[in-house]
């Protein structure tokens, strides 16, 4: 009886042990958090979980709109890395004095987006966008990059105050003008061009071919944030980013 009593004792005891150490791996496991454009969400996401593996951590995205992502980063004060759709908030965030590197892993450009097949046959001009002939859908300058670099197009076309009333509403950020198209809300919008290549987007949408968007290509960078509690693994990924390996998936997703 004494024997079995001891047996069960050493198995109860190698149980906490065991527990404990599991519990304190679990503690160890260093978080990240990349505040994210929702145009760059699907290469961060392969990209963080590829260094996930690489260094056991668990990588957080936060997504949404360029400006409204800036907000949340000085309000809140944490965070690893910052990825905006145009590096305009990247100067913004450098004056603030909250970010500590930078690097440029892709570029965006603006696109003009009608229904597949171009029902209506708009004509593939900047002034198609001031037809009150058209639901018109642009993204909010003030929330997003995608809104941002639109008002910086119109306006160098000297068409931004009309298509301004034209509109029938503003959006947040890419995703949201991509969603005007598929559920017919919208017949033109103005887009990030990689969004076109999202999924099966490109079934619902075409891309009119106009020559003044040729200008409105972004650099996108990529910024370690001051705040980051583990700038060695923040750097690893800016470094994967800007690799051979990360730019073929930059690449992927319409972001070269």
């Amino acid at each position: 009886m004494g024997k079995k009593y001891i047996l069960f004792l050493g198995l109860i005891v190698l149980h906490f042990i065991f527990t404990s150490c599991k519990v304190n791996q679990q503690e160890e496991k260093k978080e990240l958090l990349i505040y994210c454009g929702i145009t760059m969400i699907r290469p961060m996401t392969e990209i963080k979980q590829i260094i996930e593996k690489q260094e056991n951590c668990h990588i957080e995205i936060s997504k949404g709109g360029s400006g409204n992502l800036l907000n949340a980063i000085e309000q809140n004060g944490v965070g690893d890395l910052y990825l905006p759709g145009s590096e305009s908030y990247i100067y913004t965030a450098f004056k603030k004095g909250i970010i500590t590197d930078t690097a440029k892993v892709g570029h965006n450009k603006l696109a003009v987006i009608v229904q597949k097949g171009n029902p209506l046959n708009i004509k593939a001009e900047i002034q198609s966008l001031t037809s009150k002939d058209y639901y018109v859908v642009i993204g909010n300058p003030s929330s997003g990059s995608v809104g941002k670099a639109t008002k910086k197009l119109l306006v160098s076309e000297g068409v931004f105050e009309e298509v301004e009333q034209n509109a029938i509403r503003f959006t947040t950020d890419s995703k949201d003008l991509s969603m005007a198209i598929i559920n017919d809300e919208a017949d033109i919008v103005i887009n990030w061009y990689a969004t076109y290549t999202w999924d099966r987007n490109s079934d619902y949408m075409d891309i009119l071919d106009i020559p003044c968007l040729e200008n409105t290509k972004k650099r996108l960078i990529l910024a370690q944030l001051e705040s980051s509690q583990h700038p060695d693994i923040a750097q690893k990924i800016m470094t994967y980013a800007i690799s051979p390996e990360g730019q073929a998936i930059f690449k992927k997703h319409g972001l070269n």
